[in-house]
């Protein structure tokens, strides 16, 4: 989330000292890295271990789950029945790795199951197209990977036509109408799903390949040693889908990412090489911003089916030539996604958008595969829920982003008399709908965000982690930071704060990137604000300003340096507390 506006309201956290410094002595971290672990939730010296040491070992038992043991009996049965078996999966980078893990995982238990990516043109999830596919290869059985909670049509379809289905899923279940918002599941043999679990578990919050890593993992018996070769997938998944990084999702993702730095998977191999990180540390930003977009570029504007392909190859040129195709495609989703943006953008130029609850644009021809994108974008820049819908047929789809204080998937739900399909997330959501209700909808969706959301938390909040001063600030504690990690949602890059520091030289550089040089009592940092450079005129030398940042070492062209990555900058103003 960006928060270069002047209106972000800014808290810096603070406990009483002498707890802080009970948490240092624990963890051994410096005061401000403590306090970032108790705004975590993280206190006791057991939750301590489990963070600061993340263990495979520690890795939740996967028949914990609920629906795991008759879903690994069904596969069991159906792999020494000599069964045909199809693994069903979803076009986004989750998708595919979590298709991936189980093609995999059933090869190593003497099968050879058959896989289905659908194109997106055909819509999210399980459909009459994947049913047909299932016939059409005399499939007796389908696993479905990252969907299938509310394909209710398409699971009672496949049992008429004698076809058993299992249904592993991460996504929200549906959900009727009474006051008790009862869950509603469609009728498969088994269903894996998280969201089912009545307690708050360490894997409560697993992506669609986490889902399928614990699957395989419960296929050998709970034998991690037979299946933790794919975890490297299970970490592409997890960072793609951006799920808490807590519980099994930061094992998962730490473990991962060793194996993504130094394992011979010649798909990842050659997409580090394509993507340009082929030296140097792997870390979670790695895979956010340069090997998820271009695994999920294909789905967005191509075919999916062959990124499975690409990771489960053997061969090293195979590999070269699919992560090129990626890279290609990658190229072209951004310049896609680019025109639709600045024609949303333009279209909300005439359009009161204090007066709105949520965004909705709409219009016929926009790309569906960079939809998702193109709302995030929307609602990072104008800090509302954001729909953008793509028009053909008198029917719109789309994607929807929100705001942390709104549920998008609890107000589809609500919504939902109008719309002919939904699913998601709190915080990320697809639609279907009559071209011709986009105007009612809009109406009903608006009005229910302002009568949900207090008008104060329509404001960006910027939560601040600790102040710092600036000789705070050095090698040491980069090192120490790094403790923290793997970051991402749930556990997000710590966030530092400064008062009062002197701007003595700033400039744009780049596209709109402001750079500047900064003192406090005698000491000098650079910092860095990508996408800040309407923040140059309160940044002239002599000014004094407040900076929230994140502390990093800075690598280029072999040296070292340490530098701010500013998120925001205002006149000097005394930081509120919670």
């Amino acid at each position: 989330m960006s928060f270069a506006s002047s209106k972000s309201r800014w808290f810096v956290n603070r406990t009483n000292q002498e707890y802080v410094d009970y948490v240092s002595r624990l963890s051994g971290l410096p005061s401000p890295l403590s306090q970032v672990l108790i705004n975590r939730g993280i206190k006791t010296a057991d939750q301590l271990d489990s963070f600061l040491n993340p263990r495979i070992t520690m890795l939740s038992d996967p028949f914990d789950i609920s629906g795991m043991r008759p879903a690994v009996g069904r596969i069991l049965q159906a792999i020494h029945a000599g069964e045909t078996i199809i693994i069903h999966g979803d076009y986004d980078a989750d998708g595919v790795t979590a298709t991936a893990i189980l093609v995999d995982a059933l090869g190593r238990l003497g099968t050879k199951p058959l896989y289905y990516i659908p194109d997106r043109r055909f819509g999210y999830g399980l459909g009459a197209e994947g049913i047909n596919k299932a016939r059409e290869a005399g499939a007796s059985l389908i696993i479905t990977v990252d969907c299938g909670i509310t394909s209710f049509d398409a699971i009672a379809a496949a049992k008429s036509y004698g076809i058993d289905v299992i249904v592993t899923d991460h996504h929200e279940p549906m959900r009727d109408e009474g006051p008790a918002r009862t869950i509603i599941l469609p009728d498969a043999i088994a269903i894996i799903n998280p969201k089912l679990t009545s307690y708050e578990s360490s894997f409560s919050n697993l992506s669609g390949a986490g889902v399928a890593f614990k699957l395989a993992q419960a296929l050998n018996g709970n034998n991690l040693d037979k299946v933790i070769d794919l975890i490297d997938l299970a970490a592409i998944g997890t960072a793609a889908d951006i799920v808490p990084v807590i519980g099994d999702n930061r094992i998962i993702l730490k473990e991962g990412l060793l194996l993504i730095q130094t394992g011979n998977r010649r798909a990842i191999r050659a997409l580090k090489q394509i993507s340009g990180i082929a030296s140097g540390p792997i870390r979670a930003s790695s895979l956010h911003y340069m090997l998820v977009p271009r695994i999920n570029a294909a789905g967005r504007i191509d075919y999916a089916g062959d990124v499975v392909k690409f990771m489960l190859t053997e061969s090293g040129d195979e590999a070269t030539r699919l992560a090129e195709w990626l890279d290609g495609l990658n190229t072209r989703r951004q310049e896609i996604g680019d025109k639709v943006y600045g024609e949303a953008m333009e279209m909300l130029h005439s359009q009161n958008i204090d007066q709105m609850g949520a965004i909705v644009v709409a219009k016929e021809g926009w790309h569906c595969g960079v939809l998702g994108i193109v709302s995030a974008r929307i609602t990072d820049c104008l800090y509302k829920p954001s729909f953008v819908l793509s028009v053909k047929d008198g029917i719109a789809k789309g994607s929807a982003r929100s705001i942390p204080p709104f549920d998008i998937h609890e107000g589809l739900c609500r919504c939902s008399g109008v719309l002919h399909a939904f699913g998601g997330h709190k915080q990320a959501a697809g639609l279907t709908l009559a071209a011709s209700d986009i105007d009612i909808f809009k109406t009903q969706m608006s009005r229910l965000v302002l009568e949900t959301v207090k008008h104060e938390d329509m404001v960006p909040a910027l939560s601040i982690d600790a102040q710092l001063m600036l000789s705070d600030v050095n090698a040491f504690f980069i090192q120490e930071m790094a403790r923290l990690e793997p970051f991402g949602c749930g556990n997000e890059e710590p966030l530092f704060g400064a008062k009062g520091l002197e701007i003595y030289q700033s400039r744009i550089v780049g596209n709109n990137h402001l750079k500047v040089y900064l003192k406090q009592n005698g000491k000098g940092m650079e910092g860095i604000g990508f996408g800040l450079g309407s923040m140059i005129d309160m940044a002239e030398p002599g000014a004094l300003v407040d900076a929230a940042f994140v502390p990093v070492m800075n690598e280029w062209e072999g040296g070292r340096n340490l530098q701010l990555y500013l998120k925001s900058v205002r006149t000097m103003k005394s930081m509120s507390e919670r």
